[in-house]
């Protein structure tokens, strides 16, 4: 694939720090943009560090690039309804600011970081918001000629996330307090995929053929809640972890399925070859365990000082 001058909102979150290595790694010029500085800068990569909110920075960051990504916003359902306002002020018309930044110096794609909660009546806040920046694409598309790709993503997990991330609470739930604590009653199901899985195919994407498409990634690693639970469990033998279901059942998330209200259709992507999950899990556990012991040694090191 020819190499592209790309640059990649929201650069320092769990996805789209992946995203942007895997563009790199696909020989492309990245450009990463963010509130915050990214940690793993690779070579040949430069950063911004700014707000999407802020119009002219938007503008002056895409200047020079052909593709853009938008993988900045607030993606925790919780968080997006405590907050309303900052999340349709950031997922909406923050996106609206990178699609009239992408108008403005005719960009030749526009990939959007949306969710499979589209298609439901669940998601609340965090769902409404994907659903109008979906359409402002679909719009400007029409309206511009913007060429875009709609991402929506299932349950990603993998290294690099943090308590925003269902499966990182579990994991680090059961290894740190031996307790797994999860808002419903474990029936509900999801499509887990591992977020370098999603990463690939999010570079993939630029082929042409996905020009105007709304993509589902989703992966092929369907499972309840409680079995995941139980796969955690297996996977940490001698360790005693309780399980605590509680809460609203049907709360801001949906149980067996997302499909509900129906936007555009969109078509799944699956890679031949693929993270298995038990491998994924074993992988994260050993990140969590890590930074255990990173802290338990930065502990010591203060002990030591104050001796």
């Amino acid at each position: 694939m020819e190499s592209k001058k790309v640059i990649v909102f929201g650069s320092a979150g769990f996805l789209g720090s992946y995203v942007a290595q895997a563009l790199t790694a696909d020989g492309h010029h990245v450009r990463l943009f963010d509130v915050k500085q990214s940690h793993n800068i690779l070579e040949g990569q430069e950063m911004i560090v700014g707000d999407i909110t802020e119009q002219a920075a938007v503008a002056e960051a895409v200047k020079g690039c052909s593709v853009v990504y938008n993988f900045a916003g607030i993606a925790d359902i919780g968080e997006a309804n405590e907050n309303p306002v900052k999340t349709c002020e950031i997922n909406v018309l923050g996106c609206v600011n990178i699609l009239e930044a992408a108008h403005i110096h005719d960009v030749k794609r526009f990939v959007f970081a949306s969710s499979v909660y589209v298609y439901s009546e669940s998601g609340a806040f965090y769902r409404a918001s994907k659903q109008a920046a979906e359409r402002f694409i679909e719009v400007y598309g029409e309206q511009f000629d913007i060429p875009y790709t709609i991402l929506r993503y299932g349950s990603l997990y993998g290294r690099g996330a943090d308590m925003r991330n269902g499966v990182y609470r579990m994991l680090k739930g059961a290894m740190t307090d031996g307790v797994i604590k999860y808002s419903g009653d474990g029936k509900a199901l999801r499509e887990y995929i591992h977020v370098a899985d999603a990463a690939k195919l999010s570079v993939e994407i630029l082929n042409p053929k996905y020009v105007n498409q709304h993509i589902v990634l989703t992966g092929q690693e369907k499972m309840r809640i409680s079995d995941m639970v139980h796969m955690i469990q297996e996977l940490l033998p001698g360790q005693k972890i309780e399980v605590e279901y509680k809460g609203d059942v049907s709360g801001p998330h949906y149980s067996v399925t997302p499909y509900a209200f129906t936007p555009r259709l969109g078509k799944k992507l699956v890679a031949p070859l693929y993270t298995d999950i038990g491998q994924g899990l074993l992988d994260c556990i050993h990140e969590i365990d890590e930074q255990r012991l990173a802290a338990e040694n930065d502990d010591e090191l203060v002990n030591i000082r104050y001796d």
